[in-house]
C-alpha cells in the first residue's frame, strides 16, 4: 500500500451572477469581508469598503438591520461608484423582510438568515404535528416569496446563510442543535426559491465550532446531490475571534473544506478591522488557485470515517500516545535548547535553579526530538526524549528516551518488543505486514505532498479498513514559510484530520518560525479541533454595524482578565442576532443589548440585564466567581 498522490478537484457548482463578478463554476474562489461601521454613516462605510477592496476583497457586505439602513445602501453604493469602485455589494439582513426587499432593489446580493428572517427565537421547545409544521412552512413561504420576486426582477443574487447560533425554535424542536438542523433550515428556503424558478443562490453553513461547520457543509452537499442541486458555497467559521486563535480556527474549518474541493467564496470572521481578514483569505485560497478549473460533478464520501459526526479512530497506546490519551505535541530541539534549559521557557518549561524545580505550563509539549545530539541537563519527567535509532544504540543510558527509526532500520529488526517510533511517507506490503503485529510502535506520517491533508486522509481510511491500530503522529515541515502562513497551513493540513478523529499527535517543523510560535500553533490547532483543551476559548464575533460596543477593545479586556481559566468558553457578542445561539456552546456570554448596555449569560440563561458597559467586564468576572469557575492567576 502506497500513500497515493493526491488528485485535487473542486465540486462543480452552478454559476451565480453577482453584479459583474460571477461566483461558482470554474471561476476563482472569491474573497470577501464585511464592514463594521454604522451603516448610516455613509462616508465611514464607503472608506472602510475601499480599504477592504484595496486589500483584495472582491465583495463587500454591509448590514441593513432596518429600513433606514437599507435605504442608505443607495447612498453608499453611489459614493463608491463615484469614486471608481465597482465591487458588488451585499446587504446583510436579519429579522426584517421589509429591509431585505428594499436592499434587493439596490445592491447586487442580499444575505438572509433562515433562522430569523421569518421566525423568532425564544428558546422554546414546541411539539409540532406534521400538519402544523407544514402550516409553518406555508407561513414562511408567504413571507419569503416577495423577496424572491424582487430578486428575480432586479437580477439580485441571494445567500441563504444558516448560522448554528440562530436556528429557529421550530428547527430546534424537530432537528435539535445539529448539523442536520442547519441543513434543513437552508433547504426549506432553497426549495421555496426553486418553486418560484429562482436559482441565483449561494449557501452557507456557519458555526463557531469548526467541527460542526465542516460536518454541516458535507451534509449539505449530500442533501443537494440527493435533490439534484449544485449551488455554490460561501465558507466561514463565524465568531472565530482574533489574533492567532481566530486565524487557526478559521483555517481549520475553511481549509478542510477547500482541501475537499468545496467552497466558492471565503470570508474569515476576525474580531479585527475587516481589511485584516483579506490577507488570511488570500493565504487560504492561493493553495488551490491552480485547480480552479478542475471540476467534478460528484463528491466522494468516506466509507470508513463518518463525515457527519466525530468518532476518534480506535488505536492501541504506547506510553501516553494513542488509546484514550489526548493527542501529544512533539517538537525538535534547536541549538539554543541543546545549550541551555533557559531556551525551554519558550515552550512552557521553566527550571528554577534556586528551588531545583521545573514549572510546567498548560501548553508544554510532551516529546522533544534530539536526533543525534543530547542535552547537558536533565529534563522533567513529563518531557520524553526522542533520538535517532542509530545514535541511541551508542548510549548506555537509555532512560526517558525513545528511538526514531527509518523504514530500512525497522525492516531489519528481529526484536519488536520495545517502544519505538517509525517515520514513513508510504507503506509497502512488507512494512504493513510487520507493523500489523507490532504492539510497541507509534507511526509518524510525514508526507511532502503540497496537498498532504488528502494523502494522509487516504492513509487514515486505509489504516482503518486494514485494521492498523498503532498510534499515529502527523508530521509536517514548513521550511521557508512566513509566520502568517504558518498560522494557516498547518491548521488546514492537520486540523481537518483531527476533527475527523484521526491523529494521536502533532509534530510541526519550520526553519523560519520560532519554537514559541510553533508550539503555540500546535496547541492552538488541538484546541480549535477540540481534541486537547489547554487554554480559555473565546467565541467572539467580528463586529458590524449592529454592534453596540467596541468589540476589539472589550475582547482584549476580557482576555486580559480571564486568559488563565483553562477550558472555559467565553462568548463576546456585539448584538443579539447570533449571540444567544452561539453561546449555547459557551459557558458564559457577554452580549450587547442596547447602546452602552450589556446582558450577561450563563450558558443559554440570561443572568443580568442592562449592565453599563463600563462595569460589565468586572460583572462578568463576578458571575464566573459566583459559579465557582474562577481560579486566581498564578
Amino acid at each position: 500500500m502506497i500513500l497515493p498522490k493526491p488528485v485535487y478537484q473542486r465540486f462543480k457548482t452552478r454559476v451565480v451572477n453577482i453584479g459583474d463578478l460571477p461566483l461558482g463554476g470554474d471561476n476563482p474562489i472569491r474573497l470577501q469581508s464585511m464592514t463594521t461601521t454604522d451603516s448610516m454613516d455613509t462616508i465611514a462605510t464607503v472608506e472602510q469598503s475601499i480599504r477592504i477592496i484595496e486589500a483584495g476583497g472582491e465583495y463587500v457586505r454591509i448590514t441593513a438591520p432596518s429600513i433606514k439602513e437599507a435605504n442608505n445602501l443607495l447612498e453608499i453604493k453611489n459614493e463608491l461608484r463615484k469614486r471608481g469602485y465597482k465591487a458588488p455589494l451585499i446587504a446583510d439582513i436579519h429579522f426584517t423582510p421589509n429591509a431585505a426587499e428594499i436592499a434587493a432593489r439596490i445592491v447586487e446580493k442580499v444575505r438572509v438568515n433562515p433562522g430569523n428572517y421569518a421566525d423568532k427565537k425564544k428558546f422554546e421547545t414546541i411539539e409540532y404535528t406534521d400538519n402544523e409544521y407544514s402550516g409553518e412552512l406555508e407561513r414562511i413561504r408567504n413571507k419569503f416569496i416577495p423577496l424572491i420576486k424582487i430578486c428575480k426582477e432586479y437580477g439580485t443574487a441571494m445567500r441563504i446563510g444558516t448560522n448554528h447560533g440562530s436556528l429557529s425554535d421550530r428547527i430546534m424542536s424537530r432537528f435539535g442543535d445539529t448539523p442536520e438542523g442547519m441543513v434543513e433550515s437552508a433547504m426549506e428556503f432553497l426549495r421555496i426559491c426553486e418553486g418560484e424558478n429562482y436559482y441565483n443562490i449561494v449557501l452557507s453553513m456557519k458555526s463557531s465550532n469548526p467541527q460542526v461547520m465542516v460536518q454541516a457543509y458535507r451534509m449539505l452537499v449530500k442533501q443537494m446531490m440527493n435533490e439534484s442541486m449544485n449551488y455554490p458555497f460561501h465558507l466561514g467559521v463565524t465568531e472565530a475571534g482574533d489574533g492567532e486563535d481566530g486565524r487557526i480556527k478559521s483555517s481549520l474549518g475553511i481549509g478542510t473544506l477547500l482541501e475537499e474541493g468545496l467552497g466558492d467564496t471565503v470570508r474569515v470572521s476576525l474580531t479585527e478591522e475587516p481589511e485584516y481578514e483579506i490577507p488570511v483569505c488570500k493565504t487560504l485560497v492561493e493553495r488551490y488557485s491552480d485547480f480552479s478549473k478542475s471540476l467534478t460533478d460528484t463528491f466522494k464520501f468516506s466509507e470508513t470515517i463518518n463525515p457527519f459526526a466525530y468518532s476518534r479512530r480506535e488505536s492501541s497506546s504506547m506510553n501516553n500516545i494513542g488509546g484514550k490519551n489526548v493527542p501529544v505535541v512533539v517538537f525538535d530541539a534547536n541549538d539554543e535548547i541543546i545549550k541551555s534549559h533557559e531556551a525551554l521557557r519558550e515552550v512552557g518549561y521553566y527550571y528554577s535553579e534556586s528551588l531545583d524545580k521545573w514549572n510546567i505550563g498548560d501548553m508544554a509539549p510532551d516529546y522533544i526530538y534530539l536526533g543525534s545530539r543530547n542535552l547537558g541537563y536533565s529534563l522533567p519527567g513529563t518531557l520524553k526524549k526522542i533520538f535517532d535509532y542509530a545514535f541511541l544504540n551508542t548510549r548506555e543510558d537509555k532512560s526517558d528516551s525513545l528511538p526514531l527509526l527509518n523504514t530500512s532500520e525497522y525492516l531489519a529488526l528481529d526484536n519488536l518488543n520495545f517502544n519505538k517510533f517509525l517515520e514513513i511517507n508510504n507503506l509497502s506490503d512488507e512494512i504493513l505486514k510487520k507493523i500489523s503485529s507490532d504492539k510497541n510502535l507509534t507511526l509518524i506520517i510525514n508526507t511532502k505532498d503540497s496537498l498532504s491533508y488528502r494523502s494522509i486522509r487516504d492513509f487514515a481510511e486505509k489504516s482503518i479498513s486494514d485494521k492498523i491500530d498503532c498510534p499515529v503522529i502527523i508530521k509536517r515541515n514548513y521550511d521557508n514559510l512566513s509566520e502568517d502562513k504558518f498560522m494557516v497551513y498547518p491548521a488546514t493540513d492537520v486540523g481537518g484530520l483531527l476533527i475527523d478523529g484521526f491523529g494521536d499527535g502533532i509534530w510541526l517543523e519550520s526553519n523560519t518560525v520560532s519554537k514559541k510560535v510553533i508550539n503555540s500553533i500546535s496547541f492552538g490547532i488541538l484546541q480549535a479541533s477540540r481534541t486537547r483543551i489547554s487554554k480559555t476559548e473565546y467565541i467572539s464575533c467580528p463586529s458590524c454595524g449592529r454592534t453596540l460596543f467596541d468589540l476589539q477593545e472589550t475582547t482584549a479586556k476580557v482576555r486580559e482578565k480571564t486568559s488563565h481559566l483553562k477550558g472555559l468558553k467565553i462568548a463576546i457578542m456585539g448584538c443579539i442576532v447570533n449571540g444567544p445561539g452561539e453561546m449555547a456552546d459557551a459557558d458564559y456570554g457577554y452580549v450587547g443589548s442596547g447602546v452602552g448596555k450589556i446582558t450577561l449569560y450563563k450558558g443559554k440563561e440570561v443572568i443580568r440585564r442592562s449592565i453599563d458597559s463600563e462595569t460589565a467586564v468586572e460583572e462578568l468576572i463576578n458571575l464566573i466567581k459566583e459559579n465557582n469557575d474562577w481560579v486566581n492567576p498564578e
